[in-house]
């Protein structure tokens, strides 16, 4: 039995009040999934800039630093 099957028993044993937990519940998750996806496309997208503004002469003492 896949994990998805295995909800899906739960949470036909669950009462009408508490399903309304597990929705809101399920799109806090996907909410939070979209988040960390945008999140991250974001940081792929601008890392060429930044490496352009950060790899410089004058930041190389900087670098040094760390």
């Amino acid at each position: 039995m896949t994990v998805k099957e295995m909800i899906k028993t739960e949470i036909e044993k669950l009462p009408e009040n508490l399903l309304a937990e597990v929705f809101d519940f399920i799109q806090f998750l996907e909410i939070k999934r979209e988040k960390n996806l945008l999140a991250k496309a974001s940081q792929e997208l601008s890392t060429a800039s930044f490496e352009k503004i950060w790899d410089n002469k004058e930041d190389a003492v900087y670098d040094s630093l760390y």
